[in-house]
C-alpha cells in the first residue's frame, strides 16, 4: 500500500492563503499566541496589571491636558470615561500592528528553518491583543458602574466594532510584517506613524472640538477611518449618538479592503521570506 505523499508548492504571488492549510496548522497559531502572552508578563512585578495601568494612565493624562487645560467638549460624558472609551479600540489597533509588524523578524530562526504557514506568525499576535482587550474591557465596565452610565442595547454591537478594528489592524500588520523582513526601516517608521495617527484621531477629544475649523480640516478628521471606529465604539460603550450611516458603511468597507490588501501583500512576499530574513 502506497504511503501518503504531501507536495509542498509555493504560494502564488497574488493569491489568497490556503484556508485549509491554515486550519490544519491552527495548533501552531495557538502555541504562538500562548507563548506571546506568557512571555509578555513573565518576570514583571505587577504582571497583567499593566493592562490596567497603561489605559488608565493615558486616559488620566489626556483628561488633564484636553479636558482640564484645553477644556474641550466630551459630549456630556465625564472626560476620563470618554477618553478611556476611546483608548480601548485604539489600543487594539495600535497593539495589533505593533506586535504583528516585527513578528517575522523576531522569529527568524523558525521562519528560515521550519516549514509551516508563515501567516500564522503575525496572526498569532492578535490573540494576546484580545486577551489584553478583554481585561481592559472588564475595567471599562466597572467604570460604567462607577459613573452610572447605561449604554443600552448598542452595547451588543461592541464585538462588531472590535472585529472591524482588528481586521483593519491585522491587514496593516500583515503587510508591515512582510515588508519589514526586507526593509527594516519599517520598524522605525511605523511607531512614528502610529503616534501621528493617535493625535489625528478623536480619541482624546470629541469631533465637536473641530467644528470651528475650516471645511478641509474637518474633512481630515471626518474621513479618518479611525474616527469611524472610535465613534461607533463610543456609541455602543457609552450610549452616545450613533455615527452617520456612511461612517458605519465606510468602517465595514475599509476593514474588508485593508485586510484583503494585507493578505495579498503578505502572500506576494511569502515566497522569499525564508531567503531574505
Amino acid at each position: 500500500m502506497a504511503g501518503q505523499v504531501t507536495v509542498i508548492t509555493p504560494p502564488g504571488r497574488l493569491g489568497l492563503p490556503r484556508w485549509s492549510e491554515l486550519w490544519g496548522a491552527r495548533e501552531v497559531l495557538y502555541r504562538f499566541g500562548q507563548r506571546d502572552v506568557l512571555l509578555r508578563y513573565r518576570q514583571t512585578v505587577v504582571g497583567v496589571a499593566w493592562v490596567f495601568v497603561q489605559p488608565l494612565a493615558a486616559a488620566g493624562i489626556f483628561s488633564l491636558v484636553f479636558g482640564t487645560v484645553a477644556d474641550l467638549p466630551s459630549q456630556g460624558m465625564p472626560y476620563f470615561l470618554f477618553t478611556f472609551a476611546g483608548m480601548l479600540p485604539w489600543n487594539v489597533f495600535n497593539q495589533t500592528i505593533s506586535r504583528a509588524a516585527p513578528s517575522l523578524v523576531a522569529n527568524q530562526a523558525l521562519v528560515s528553518k521550519v516549514f509551516f504557514p508563515r501567516l500564522l506568525v503575525p496572526l498569532s499576535s492578535t490573540l494576546s491583543v484580545l486577551v489584553d482587550f478583554a481585561v481592559s474591557l472588564t475595567l471599562g465596565l466597572a467604570l460604567l458602574l462607577v459613573y452610572r452610565v447605561n449604554p443600552g442595547w448598542p452595547v451588543l454591537l461592541l464585538p462588531v466594532w472590535i472585529a472591524l478594528v482588528l481586521a483593519t489592524a491585522t491587514g496593516i500588520g500583515l503587510a508591515a510584517a512582510a515588508v519589514q523582513v526586507k526593509y527594516r526601516d519599517v520598524g522605525y517608521l511605523l511607531p512614528w506613524l502610529l503616534q501621528l495617527l493617535l493625535y489625528a484621531s478623536p480619541i482624546a477629544f470629541s469631533l465637536d472640538a473641530v467644528q470651528s475649523l475650516s471645511p478641509a480640516a474637518r474633512l481630515f478628521f471626518e474621513a479618518n477611518p479611525m474616527t469611524w471606529y472610535v465613534e461607533a465604539f463610543r456609541w455602543s460603550f457609552l450610549g452616545l449618538p450613533a455615527p452617520e450611516t456612511w461612517k458605519i458603511a465606510g468602517a465595514v468597507a475599509c476593514s474588508a479592503v485593508v485586510l484583503t490588501a494585507g493578505l495579498l501583500v503578505f502572500q506576494k512576499h511569502e515566497r522569499e521570506l525564508a531567503d531574505v530574513i
